[in-house]
């Protein structure tokens, strides 16, 4: 905003300010200016006049400081008002400018005030940020987290794609749930679709939907996922277990906005925003050709990567004390405090599993242990790289009755107990990876993740 009586002048500036990429905006009085201020216009950057027909300068700033927000002044003083401009600079002025004005001494000054005032917004989000040490469903004020809410807050009101990534158990679909209700789509849906926990020949079906007789057992029609997700959000947890055909289809219906039912002769429009997310490197998914390059770009308009729980500092304090809170109610239980033992415990851990994992040992503390003090324990084995299938058989027979044969190491178990305590142990070895769990078991991800809702 150029504030300057003199229109030669005000013309001069506004020419070299706008070649230099600058939006300009331009008055000529004080009362002009003040419809400005007061209005629901906002400038990174004023250039103030002192001397205006109709005000003063300095009392224009002094009146409207409050409007004026994060806005940097730059006063526009004769040589003979240097003491005004003085004044105006303890007002809060950023700098001022002695007529004539030097072409190059303008653009710099510009651009210095713009960056600082967008500094000071910054600055400003973070710090009302900071305030909160939990934030749609998170949990933690690390700096890490800051740009994650910040992220999040920032992309809400968008429709464009968001492609989350990070380690399993760090919270992906919370963060898509929290994109969710952050925006202006948070009235309607939100659907998640886990890829990886339906059977490749069903996972059509479940995102887009058939029609009754499409396929043997299509007994009545089905909307699928996306249709369900109109109006509000689509959000598909393990993308990359997708197949290649299957992939084809997906990057059509971003590309066109219409899905078509399986059986179908007509597709049909929907509005749904798409939030994905993995935990594998999906550009080396691309590389070794399990993922289209063409749907990785469609995917990744915004990416949004969710640290692990080792690299979030006090976090896991807080996140622990969380989970004490909320088990301890949902149990029955009440404990006075965490052991200091298990305070350091807590710190120290590696936690390849993330919150999840974190999730998991103090729920287990709270069912196995009493009061008053809760004890914290984390189970010693060995690393993801160095499990093997008979370090399952090992370790269930680590737990078996003393004095019973080895060979009976199963005991009275059943088939599904043996299965899930197998299946269990190497999901925590591999750090909360079930598609590294299915893998070293042979198995493929689906399968197990249909084997755990079946035990939830």
């Amino acid at each position: 905003m150029i504030v300057e009586d003199s229109a030669s002048l005000a013309m001069s500036y506004a020419a070299q300010l706008t070649e230099a990429g600058h939006h300009v905006e331009v008055c000529g009085t004080g009362a002009e200016a003040a419809s400005f201020f007061t209005g629901n216009q906002s400038f990174e950057v004023v250039l103030l006049d002192l001397q205006l027909p109709d005000a003063n300068g300095l009392d224009l700033l002094k009146t409207y400081s409050d409007d004026l927000g994060e806005t940097s002044v730059i006063v526009i003083t004769a040589d003979g008002s240097l003491t005004r401009a003085i004044d105006a600079m303890r007002l809060g002025a950023y700098d001022f400018l002695v007529k004539p004005v030097n072409s190059e001494r303008l653009l710099t000054t510009v651009r210095n005030a713009a960056e600082r005032g967008l500094l000071n917004r910054e600055i400003k989000a973070v710090r009302s940020i900071r305030k909160k040490d939990r934030f749609q469903g998170f949990v933690g004020e690390s700096t890490l987290m800051q740009a994650v809410y910040r992220s999040i807050e920032n992309i809400a009101d968008s429709n464009a794609t968001v492609f989350i990534t990070g380690e399993s158990g760090t919270g992906k679909e919370v963060a898509a749930d929290a994109i969710h209700k952050s925006g202006r789509r948070a009235s309607g849906p939100f659907v998640a679709l886990n890829c990886g926990a339906i059977p490749e020949n069903l996972l059509e079906s479940e995102i887009f939907g058939h029609v009754k007789g499409a396929f043997t057992g299509a007994l009545e029609n089905r909307i699928g996922a996306a249709k369900e997700a109109d109006g509000g959000t689509l959000f598909l947890d393990e993308v990359c277990e997708m197949e290649l055909k299957l992939q084809v289809k997906l990057l059509r219906f971003l590309q066109t906005g219409m899905i078509q039912r399986v059986g179908a002769s007509r597709p049909e429009p929907v509005n749904v925003r798409v939030v994905c997310a993995t935990n594998r490197n999906p550009a080396l998914e691309v590389a070794e050709g399990r993922f289209r390059e063409d749907l990785y770009y469609r995917l990744n308009v915004i990416p949004l990567e969710l640290p692990p729980l080792r690299e979030r500092g006090d976090d896991v304090q807080q996140i622990a004390d969380f989970f004490v809170e909320k088990f301890s109610g949902e149990e029955g239980k009440e404990f006075e405090r965490v052991s200091d033992e298990s305070r350091r415990t807590i710190s120290t851990h590696a936690w390849p599993g993330n919150v999840r994992e974190l999730q998991n040992t103090i729920r287990r503390a709270i069912v196995m242990g009493s009061g008053p003090e809760l004890e914290i324990t984390i189970g010693a084995g060995p690393t993801a790289s160095q499990a093997s299938p008979a370090d399952d058989t090992a370790d269930i027979a680590s737990h078996q009755t003393p004095g019973e044969p080895a060979t009976d190491m199963f005991g009275h178990m059943t088939m599904m107990a043996i299965e899930q305590a197998v299946i269990t142990q190497r999901i925590d070895k591999m750090g909360g990876n079930v598609t590294k769990a299915a893998r070293s078991l042979d198995l493929s991800p689906s399968t197990l993740y249909r084997k755990m809702e079946k035990w939830n």
